[in-house]
């Protein structure tokens, strides 16, 4: 049993996705508190450019597994590859973002292992020489503390934004990117890949936005909303918004940021009368630097704010506009 962290690096379309580098920060974390080396494995065909892009990253190794029979995502063929690869190298933790691909195949793989898997976690700490995996329970009302019994290796997925993607630290040279082979074959592929699952048909994906600004129930009316959007188009920005914005049909539901939502990880967050609740936390506790304007000093987003404002978001933004325009035009 080696002492080693393995991160899972997933792609779509041939690109590595946004929650690959979260997974690779969560994994370069636990190396350096472990003082354990850290590689990451990529399954798919044609794929060396890929390696090469995670080579960039200081990883002590990128394991690639090129196969036309991994060209489509299936879950047969991930988990006999990925059971195959963790049985010889015997990491002690193997890393994941809890994505639906995740989702899809890491509960059979885990069985396949006769291993744990801890899902979506937000965080982890050590503790006596242990380690505790924080997660959600009941919709996010409560937070549990979760510890790995057995041998390794451990499986353990974390929530998007739990650990950000620029975190991620480079190396001095590239990694060596070594070729696994596999003994996959078509039989052991029972299903045939579909289109991808999407959760809505989303005009916006304010997963990418940079800079968002949500509203929340502070806006009071629907007509309200032109004042949202005027600060809007002054960043630059997107517009966001809790559920119960969404729920009344003021924005489309594609706008909705949350547990029933969207998860988002902007540069910037300004969210308008937005309570915080904890179902909304969720959805933006990623983001970098957050500003909360709420007539209630007692309000939840305060807990996360790096800038707070208690007033009348009414009386703020409009001038707040005016400056922003000012300095853009200077």
């Amino acid at each position: 049993m080696s002492n080693e962290i393995l991160v899972f690096a997933e792609h779509q379309g041939m690109k590595l996705t946004r929650p690959t580098w979260e997974a690779l920060a969560a994994g370069q974390r636990l190396g350096g508190e472990l003082a354990a080396p850290v590689a990451a494995i990529l399954l798919g065909h044609g794929i060396s450019a890929l390696a090469a892009e995670l080579a960039a990253v200081e990883l002590q190794e990128v394991l690639q597994v090129d196969s036309p029979l991994l060209a489509e995502y299936t879950a047969d063929g991930y988990t006999h590859t990925l059971r195959e690869v963790i049985r010889d190298r015997q990491p002690r933790f193997v890393v994941f973002s809890h994505t639906y691909q995740v989702r899809d195949f890491a509960p059979t793989l885990a069985a396949a292992l006769d291993r744990a898997l801890v899902s979506d976690c937000l965080s982890y700490r050590e503790e006596g020489g242990r380690l505790v995996f924080v997660r959600q329970v009941f919709q996010g009302k409560y937070c549990a503390d979760v510890e790995f019994v057995g041998d390794p290796p451990y499986l353990v997925s974390f929530q998007a934004s739990a650990f950000r993607e620029d975190s991620v630290r480079r190396g001095p040279a590239p990694a060596k990117v070594t070729s696994v082979p596999t003994t996959l074959s078509p039989g052991a592929i029972r299903t045939k890949p579909g289109e991808r699952f999407r959760e809505t048909k989303q005009a916006v994906d304010l997963s990418q936005a940079e800079i968002i600004v949500a509203v929340g129930r502070g806006i009071k009316a629907s007509e309200n909303l032109e004042l949202v959007q005027k600060l809007a188009e002054a960043l630059g920005a997107e517009v966001g918004a809790s559920r119960p914005i969404c729920d009344n049909g003021w924005l489309p539901m594609d706008r909705q940021i949350g547990s029933s939502g969207q998860t988002v990880a902007p540069k910037l967050y300004i969210g308008l009368g937005v309570s915080g609740a904890v179902q909304h936390q969720v959805g933006m506790k990623g983001s970098r630097t957050v500003v909360a304007v709420n007539k209630d000093k007692e309000a939840p987003i305060f807990e996360l704010a790096t800038y707070g404002i208690v007033g009348d978001l009414f009386e703020i933004v409009p001038p707040l506009i005016e400056e922003i325009k000012k300095i853009k035009a200077g």
